[in-house]
């Protein structure tokens, strides 16, 4: 598709969603691109596998898109990824493999073996089989990328496990890929909150993997404020009783964690190994901050919500494409550089290359960097503090094991990451390991079609036995999903948008 601006100074170019069906984030995102006044003549084309979804979404965003009066903005749905794809010149990701039913398994059959997660589609065991159902559809959809889509397509991933999917991508895939994630930004506005400065006025800099970024430097105008941060953590009134596990890991490691306190907790073996414990790192007053299974409570009350009261969604007033309703995430911005030579700076999920010099080359790192017209550029970064360092290395172990494993449909190298992941380690011994993935291979069979000869060796072991005693057992902070009868009498809308802005502002 050209790239030559029209009559009316808009630009001609195709976007595609894969994925789509995630209603509030693609809306989202679509919402802060078409902000940019540039992109009035753009080509959108979403995907998903659910037909009903993907209507969904598309109706809400035409109505959006007509409100807004994007007139040459084009609008498409299928179910047919290739299509989606095809002529495209950037592709998002935003798929959850497997949907909620595969992981409702990553969260309920490690528990079954001690593994209390918050979240799990990181690292940890959901993290990790989330990866291997979600490695070989990037590669596919990588392989769509250079076939159809335009030369040079850009492909950008929101989806998690971001590390292993974005590894994935570049290594095997074969297409350059960005991950996507807005943890950074959210940590920020937090930091500056508990400084008790105003945000736009504290410049810091990033650095790490996914999920365990680190806050590596901290100005107020021009004055490192880096060594106030721990005191003003353990005065502040709310964080020092909902960001306990983060305070204490800028305790000993002495820099502060992009990420959540739940999401944190579980990429560690300190915090839930011991279930009398994890009560005493958490907070249950969001999901966020440590509840056992929150973000699975947390999607499954959503998708609930919106289909049965998705007709008042529609009557609701349409999203309006303004600069102050326009979002911190990086997808539009960087859209907005490439195309129009703004430049934007941001941190992205990137390939190492020497960039953090005491991390692998090869493992998928959070560091920052600037987008312009000639593409996105990472500076040298240097070393990370030494235990910081520390920190991120094991987690890459775990993640460059489940690439491997992902990628071969090898269960051998499957068992090895889950021994290496720091909390599965803590909490289990390796024959229990061992069986924990015989369990999940075969929970999660219709979505691992490289493991096929290693699914039909775990149903044998798990029909001739003998097993290793498990328990049912439902974590230590697991709170009941509410039905949709409770969220409309608690105010669905506002209930919902409060949660999601905690994810927003934790991860």
């Amino acid at each position: 598709m050209s790239s030559d601006r029209s009559r009316s100074g808009s630009r001609s170019f195709k976007v595609a969603f894969i994925g789509a069906g995630s209603i509030g984030f693609t809306r989202k995102l679509v919402g802060d691109i078409l902000t940019v006044p540039e992109f009035g003549g753009i080509d959108i084309a979403f995907m998903d596998i659910s037909e009903r979804n993907l209507s969904m979404v598309k109706r809400l965003v035409r109505r959006d898109i007509d409100a807004n009066g994007r007139d040459g903005v084009r609008l498409t749905g299928t179910l047919d990824r290739r299509e989606a794809v095809s002529g495209a010149r950037y592709v998002f990701c935003t798929a959850r493999i497997g949907g909620l039913p595969a992981f409702a398994t990553d969260i309920e059959v490690p528990l079954r073996y001690g593994i209390d997660q918050c979240v799990g589609d990181t690292l940890c065991a959901g993290g990790i089989m989330y990866g291997q159902r979600g490695i070989p559809v990037i590669l596919a959809l990588c392989k769509d990328i250079r076939e159809v889509a335009e030369p040079g397509c850009r492909f950008f991933n929101y989806s998690n496990p971001m590390a292993m999917l974005t590894w994935a991508a570049n290594r095997y895939g074969r297409v350059p890929a960005v991950g996507l994630c807005h943890g950074v930004q959210g940590g920020h506005t937090q930091i500056a909150d508990a400084l008790g400065i105003p945000a736009g006025e504290l410049d810091y800099r990033a650095a790490g993997i996914n999920h365990q970024t680190w806050y590596i430097q901290l100005l107020h105008r021009g004055r490192d404020v880096s060594g106030e941060l721990l005191a003003a953590y353990e005065r502040h009134p709310v964080y020092r009783n909902t960001e306990k596990v983060r305070i204490e890991m800028l305790r000993r490691f002495g820099c502060y964690s992009t990420e959540s306190n739940g999401h944190l907790s579980e990429y560690v073996p300190w915090f839930r190994k011991r279930p009398e414990e994890i009560r005493d790192w958490i907070d249950l007053g969001s999901w966020i901050n440590g509840e056992t299974g929150g973000y699975l409570r947390l999607s499954t009350e959503r998708r609930d919500w919106f289909e049965e009261d998705f007709p008042r969604w529609m009557a609701e007033p349409p999203e309006r494409y303004t600069p102050e309703t326009r979002s911190t995430e990086h997808g539009s911005y960087i859209l907005e550089g490439l195309e129009t030579g703004r430049v934007y700076r941001g941190h992205f999920n990137v390939e190492n290359r020497g960039c953090i010099a005491n991390l692998p080359a090869d493992a998928c790192v959070e560091a920052p960097g600037y987008v312009d017209r000639t593409g996105l550029h990472i500076p040298q970064v240097g070393d990370l503090p030494l235990g910081c360092a520390a920190v991120c290395n094991a987690s890459i172990s775990v993640q460059r094991l489940a690439v491997e494993a992902a990628v071969g449909g090898d269960d051998r190298l499957l068992v090895q990451a889950m021994m290496m992941d720091p909390l599965v380690g803590a909490a289990c011994t390796p024959p229990e390991i061992a069986q924990m993935i015989d369990d999940l291979l075969i929970a999660q069979a219709e979505w691992l079609p490289q493991y096929g000869a290693a699914i039909a060796a775990a149903r044998e072991r798990a029909r001739s036995g003998p097993r290793l005693p498990t328990r049912d057992w439902q974590g230590a902070a697991r709170l009941p999903v509410r039905s949709v009868e409770e969220l409309r009498r608690e105010d669905a809308a506002k209930t919902i948008k409060a949660e999601e802005a905690a994810l927003a502002a934790g991860e």
